[in-house]
């Protein structure tokens, strides 16, 4: 990245219409010119968006040259489907991957055969020896299915043994959480970069169901704050402060870079990055 030596990276989902990928092509070469290092593509466990995922990775790779890195999650397949899968992804010349575990099937979905990310990390690394570079989810505030913080970071670091390369955080937005998870993980003999994974603030209602599904703590003080706002505009000015701020902490302290979680959308992102001169 020029003139920044910090990672910035952009997180997509599959868009389901044309107007959708015309729009998030749009997106990626907007981000592509002000910093972006790669852009991630999320994955729907059980077929439903595994073939979107790797369209959308062909697609903006082909429209932008920018390392594009695909999602990859057992949760639902076999071993035969995620071999497909990755196979496609060898003669693509896709050499990365995003490996987590996937949400759990509501119902009676199948499970698959790999119960947890660990289980694809160590297929990927049987079948392909080191031809992927692996990324994996950290959570630095615990993963809601975990029994406590201490287990939570011992499956961290069994990842990384198994043959991580790095990690991206689930968002989160108290600074403390983010360097506490690195000190210990340091503790623990891990030195894989952890990129903290950013989600910028544009609705408060959606911001705290976000934050109840996957675990993530809101600060009383950013709950109370957002209570003083009315309309979308004035949370997406104050959010633009915020995070902007939060990243700043999260650099001053040495984080590795910074993943943003866009939903598509090129603001407020790109308005933080600007904000703190990563554009440059």
């Amino acid at each position: 990245m020029e003139g920044n030596s910090k990672i910035v990276s952009f997180e997509f989902f599959p868009p389901k219409t044309d107007s959708g990928k015309e729009k998030l092509i749009s997106v990626a070469k907007t981000f592509k010119k002000i910093s972006a290092e790669y852009f991630s593509v999320t994955f729907g466990a059980g077929g439903s968006t595994k073939a979107g995922t790797l369209e959308t990775c062909v697609e903006l790779y082909n429209s932008t040259k920018t390392l594009t890195v695909p999602h990859i999650s057992g949760i639902g397949s076999t071993k035969e489907d995620i071999k497909d899968i990755l196979d496609e992804y060898v003669e693509l010349g896709f050499k990365r991957l995003m490996v987590l575990r996937g949400d759990l099937p509501s119902g009676f979905g199948p499970i698959g055969e790999f119960s947890y990310a660990i289980d694809l990390i160590n297929f990927i690394r049987e079948h392909y020896e080191n031809y992927f570079y692996i990324g994996v989810g950290a959570y630095p505030e615990v993963h809601p299915e975990a029994l406590n913080a201490e287990e939570d970071l011992n499956y961290f670091v069994e990842k990384v043994n198994a043959g991580a390369n790095g990690a991206v955080t689930q968002f989160f937005y108290d600074p403390s959480s983010y360097i506490d998870f690195i000190n210990e993980c340091n503790k623990k003999g891990v030195t894989t970069a952890i990129t903290p994974g950013i989600m910028p603030i544009k609705n408060k209602d959606s911001l705290i169901r976000m934050s109840k599904s996957c675990g993530a703590k809101l600060p009383n003080s950013l709950v109370s704050k957002l209570s003083e706002f009315d309309n979308e505009e004035d949370i997406t000015k104050f959010g633009i402060d915020y995070v902007t701020g939060l990243c700043q902490e999260l650099l001053d302290n040495e984080a590795p870079g910074l993943h943003f979680y866009t939903i598509n959308q090129i603001e407020p992102t790109k308005e933080i990055i600007r904000s703190l001169s990563l554009d440059s």
